[in-house]
């Protein structure tokens, strides 16, 4: 198929800051853990709301901190999110919290436990919630040019198929997307390990390169040389990718790198949940390269839609984000269809070219982004899990 990028829309939410959204989710979110359980008791009184329960938030400092309020703040401030309930033990971090996504105009309220306990804060974020929902049931979507997506990628369960096809397949969509405007995004830091020399030299600038390589190896720096006890095998690859034939995390780091195509270049290399600051293009975040782990991150910077290439089959999805799997593994395609949404295994039979895998893909993406559910939508998969730098105080 051939596309007309230049008239390519789909049917999306325009939201209050002009970014745009391809879900309509009314967020009850849960400052810390301990807040979880009234946030879904909201969430089960107040049908069409969405609670995000989570396993951290108290006692944290410094750059940990700092972490936690970006990815709590981006996370209710994406596009995809049309309001917001905050809960929090304390009034001060759920404030915080309200602030930073009220910046985007959109509408969000903060409640705190203290003082009020369970059944008061339930009462009062519950009537909020009934507002927020009929609120957003009546926003309407609008004809929005396919530039203003923001899409991101990661891959799961890689083995010999993925740098062969369904990595290959999202590098192609890059190619084809990024130069009419979208935003891009790549991470999994240690999956570039053996290849970081590769990946520096795909920076647009030397400031890019540079800014990715003092991530790379702050990472091996701080985090492989000190707790190490040989070398990466008990975690990269993973007991999955060695069964699907990856031997090497190298070889694992250059299917990886296929995600980012064959022209493609990117303009900086971000911290983990910082939204992209120079404008349309393709960024580095530096991310953990587990699957959850890495999709909230990228959700927290503003994406609106996952691509996830997989070869042994990943079921991850996200509260947030539709998450689009892709694979080429004809065995995945047997015993896991159910999870896939772009199957691309006529690349390694021949029946179908990368540049046809990646106009397949598009056509996926603009799909979902008119409403399609993907496969983690219909299954359930709201995996959300953050990202911690260390101990608690």
């Amino acid at each position: 198929m051939a596309f007309d990028f230049s008239n390519m829309t789909v049917n999306a939410w325009r939201r209050e800051n002009g970014r745009v959204g391809v879900r309509n989710h009314v967020l009850i979110l849960p400052v810390d853990d301990i807040s979880n359980a009234a946030c879904e008791a909201v969430a089960n009184n107040v049908k069409g709301t969405l609670a995000i329960p989570h396993a951290y938030g108290r006692l944290q400092f410094g750059e940990d901190l700092d972490l936690h309020f970006r990815t709590m703040i981006g996370t209710g401030a994406n596009p995809n999110v049309a309001a917001v309930v905050v809960i929090g033990i304390e009034p001060e971090w759920t404030q915080t919290i309200v602030d930073g996504i009220a910046e985007t105009g959109k509408p969000v309220t903060g409640i705190s436990i203290e003082q009020k306990g369970d059944f008061e804060t339930i009462r009062q974020a519950s009537w909020k919630a009934k507002e927020y929902v009929q609120w957003a049931t009546e926003l309407q979507k609008e004809a929005c040019p396919i530039s203003d997506l923001w899409i991101s990628t990661k891959c799961g369960e890689s083995d010999t198929t993925t740098g062969l096809s369904s990595c290959p397949t999202v590098g192609n969509m890059y190619d084809k997307l990024l130069p009419e405007g979208i935003y891009g995004c790549f991470g999994e830091t240690s999956e570039i390990t053996g290849a970081e020399h590769i990946c520096v030299k795909r920076a647009a600038t030397k400031e890019a390169g540079d800014a990715f390589m003092k991530i790379f190896q702050a990472y091996q720096d701080e985090v492989i040389e000190p707790y190490k006890t040989s070398d990466l095998s008990d975690s990269q690859p993973t007991k999955g990718n060695i069964l699907g034939g990856l031997t090497t995390i190298e070889e694992k780091a250059l299917g990886n790198l296929e995600k980012i195509g064959k022209s493609s270049s990117y303009i900086d290399a971000m911290g983990p949940a910082v939204a992209p600051e120079k404008g349309p293009g393709l960024y580095f975040m530096d991310t953990s390269s587990a699957a959850a782990e890495c999709v909230t991150l990228m959700a927290a910077a503003g994406y609106v839609i996952h691509t996830f290439p997989t070869g042994q089959g990943n079921v991850v999805g996200n509260p947030i984000v539709p998450v689009i799997k892709i694979s080429g593994n004809p065995r995945t395609l047997r015993t896991m269809s159910e999870h896939i949404d772009v199957d691309v295994t006529g690349v390694l039979t021949r029946e179908m070219t990368i540049d046809d895998a990646g106009d397949s893909l598009i056509d996926m993406i603009v799909r979902t982004a008119n409403g399609r559910n993907t496969a983690a939508e219909a299954l359930g998969h709201r995996e959300f899990s953050l990202t911690k730098l260390y101990r608690s105080a």
